[in-house]
């Protein structure tokens, strides 16, 4: 069984030099357990599940809260249109332990592993998927296996091969102004 906590940090990087804004979950109620101790509990209890599809349920529980509050922060904090910057990362330590960090940030970001990046429209006040990249060995095994891929994970496979073929990043560019050559990239 995996535990997915999902942790919420807003940090609010602005290209005018400001300090970014870190809002971070740090109060916690008396009667709710910390991760660590729910992880702990949870290694006593079963071994880890390795089963994507029970890993990617338990993943998204929250998350579409999570990408809605994200909106609501970034609405109140900016006056223009902005990016959500969703990082999964697993914990060293508890290793059934995975988190997202959901980081509002006014220019797009560089694409990199674990990442999923939406776009905020305010003027339009929709929110689009830009890209999903996986951890690198999720990446390695689709495009080994990319004639197996079934029909729903073709779009992934297709992000994938955008990441590697440095369309993405030619995407970023785009929307920051970037020069396609430049060597300095916003992130």
């Amino acid at each position: 069984m995996y535990l997915i906590a999902t942790h919420e940090r807003s940090n609010v990087s602005d290209l005018n030099g400001q300090k970014p804004h870190v809002s971070s979950s740090s109060t916690r109620e008396k009667l709710r357990p910390t991760v660590g101790e729910s992880a702990i509990k949870a290694a006593e209890q079963t071994s880890p599940s390795r089963n994507p599809i029970e890993l990617e349920r338990e993943m998204h529980k929250d998350y579409e809260q999570n990408i809605y509050e994200s909106i609501q922060k970034g609405r109140s904090i900016f006056p223009n249109s902005f990016y959500i910057k969703v990082i999964t990362k697993r914990e060293r330590l508890l290793t059934n332990v995975i988190r997202n960090y959901f980081v509002l940030v006014v220019a797009c970001p560089s694409p990199d592993w674990d990442q999923t990046i939406y776009y905020y429209d305010r003027p339009k006040e929709t929110l689009s998927l830009l890209w999903v990249i996986p951890c690198r060995d999720a990446c390695k095994y689709l495009i080994e296996h990319a004639n197996e891929v079934v029909k729903e994970e073709q779009n992934l496979l297709a992000y994938i091969f955008r990441f590697y073929n440095g369309d993405l990043i030619k995407l970023a560019k785009k929307l920051n102004n970037e020069q396609e050559h430049s060597p300095l990239l916003i992130s």
